[in-house]
């Protein structure tokens, strides 16, 4: 990538309309970003197809999922970096043609290795895109209209990879796992040459220098941190495996100290790879607290459900996967409700219920056993997909405009960055929770269902923290949003 400014830019100033170059742009990133964050949770109910063709074991394969977390974790610290640095074409330009390349790379690979390289690169390419979608919508969007605009790129954040298992399964039952990935490629080839032609830069570049040691002390700290808490299950079964999980997880914590402290230094001089002044911002810190209590609680129940679905009540993957439909399609209705409600009276009012419906939902799922109708599955899982909708995009919207303009990029990396970590989490306790439960009762659907109920139980209880951190929450005044800017000026 260059860093000429290769097309027009858009006004710098606060826009006070959207103009139809903004529109086109926020278009374009919206539906990029959906396909990829798709594509993400695709292969979870690949993955036994997956293991015979390649004739791996389940811990092997898992690594497509766990590769791809991997990598964005690694990649995201990045991306403030990377938006400051190049033209919005430039880097959307890249993400498309590295996500393009690896899904090819995934759909003809004729060894499961050459298939994780094609991961990696799809991995890559979602990394790059979903921090430039928010530093996009907060630069062109005024800020009467960002809850609305934001409730879209919430829909694609929570909706995408919600529709994901329930894709594939559609699609595996007429064709192989090939065509999950060959059906993307047209659909990513012509939003990159629609972006192409119609992208413009947002925003102004600035040349700072990448600093390479903060990037190996990135890939230490959070692909550490992401392999342990990924291995969170092994490291609890014991074993030569788990020695080496325990040693990753160390060296991540101990890189992420030592990476935290360097971007500390390097901020003062301007040349930080990863600004981390917007975490002295109150709301900033407090949405993105409540939002990682919620991200970790929906991806772990995402991708304990079907688990529970298959293995207590015996549906088939299919099956498994529609239980999402229903709530992906009342998140997208509700979501930019929740967004234009946002503009007219805040977060607090709209997370705190969200977030208690949330909860509400997740206790009454941790009632379920063996016998519960798949129906009532259902049911809950929308009622819960509405109480989502209610706090993601007021929290996000919430967190980025409690920045000052400059700050947009890196609060938007360092809140992906965050959300990959929390996700990693909240799917690797709550998977150690559920086999733990369902091995103790001698993997029984009674007991596979005990093991989820428990599971769930403690999604519920996360996402009572979000709640409270939620009460904390208030609307800057311009009065306050001025105190903002000059709380994360330079030292």
């Amino acid at each position: 990538m260059s860093s000429s400014a290769d097309s027009p830019r858009l006004p710098d100033a606060a826009p006070t309309t959207m103009s139809r170059d903004a529109i086109v742009v926020l278009a374009v990133l919206v539906f990029t970003a959906f396909l990829m964050l798709v594509n993400e949770t695709t292969l979870s109910v690949a993955l036994p197809t997956i293991m015979a063709d390649f004739d791996v074991t389940a811990a092997t394969a898992q690594w497509l999922l766990t590769g791809v977390m991997l990598t964005m974790a690694i990649m995201m610290p990045t991306t403030g970096w990377i938006l400051d640095r190049f033209t919005t074409r430039q880097v959307y330009l890249f993400a498309v043609l590295a996500f393009l390349a690896g899904t090819v790379v995934a759909a003809v690979s004729p060894t499961f290795a050459v298939m994780l390289i094609g991961r990696v690169l799809q991995a890559i390419g979602t990394a790059v895109i979903l921090p430039l979608q928010m530093t996009v919508v907060m630069t062109v969007v005024p800020v009467h209209r960002r809850g609305a605009v934001m409730g879209l790129v919430s829909v694609v954040m929570a909706v995408g990879p919600a529709l994901g298992p329930t894709i594939a399964g559609l699609i595996l039952s007429i064709a192989d796992w090939h065509m999950i990935f060959w059906a993307l490629v047209p659909l990513v080839a012509v939003a990159g040459l629609i972006g192409a032609w119609k992208l413009r830069n947002v925003g102004e570049l600035r040349s700072t220098p990448l600093d390479v040691f903060s990037v190996i002390l990135s890939a230490f700290a959070f692909g550490g941190l992401i392999y342990g808490l990924s291995s969170i299950g092994i490291i609890i079964d014991g074993g030569p495996t788990a020695t080496l999980a325990i040693v990753l997880s160390v060296i991540g914590v101990l890189g992420l100290g030592l990476f935290v402290w360097r971007q500390l230094r390097l901020s003062r001089q301007g040349r930080a790879l990863l600004d981390l002044r917007p975490l002295r911002v109150r709301n900033y810190t407090l949405a993105i607290t409540s939002l990682l209590f919620l991200h970790a609680a929906l991806l772990g129940v995402v991708n304990t459900l079907p688990l529970y679905l298959q293995g207590a009540l015996l549906t088939t993957a299919l099956v498994a996967g529609l239980v999402n439909l229903p709530g992906g399609i009342l998140e997208t209705i509700a979501s930019p409700i929740s967004g234009a409600l946002f503009d007219r009276i805040g977060a607090r009012v709209l997370v705190v219920p969200g977030a208690a419906v949330m909860a509400g939902s997740l206790f009454w799922l941790s009632t379920v056993d063996q016998a519960t109708d798949v129906w009532t599955v259902v049911v809950i899982f929308a009622i819960l997909s509405v109480g989502l909708a209610f706090c993601l995009t007021p929290l996000m919207t919430l967190s980025l405009s409690s920045l000052p303009k400059d700050l947009y990029s890196h609060g938007s990396a360092i809140l992906n960055t965050l959300m990959q970590l929390a996700g990693a989490a909240g799917t690797a306790v709550l998977i150690a929770i559920y086999s733990y439960g369902s091995q103790a009762g001698g993997g029984t659907a009674e007991a596979q269902a005990d093991g989820s109920g428990a599971a769930f139980f403690v999604a519920a209880w996360l996402s009572v923290a979000a709640l409270a951190c939620a009460l904390f929450l208030r609307k800057p005044s311009a009065q306050e949003k001025a105190v903002t800017v000059t709380e994360v000026g330079p030292e």
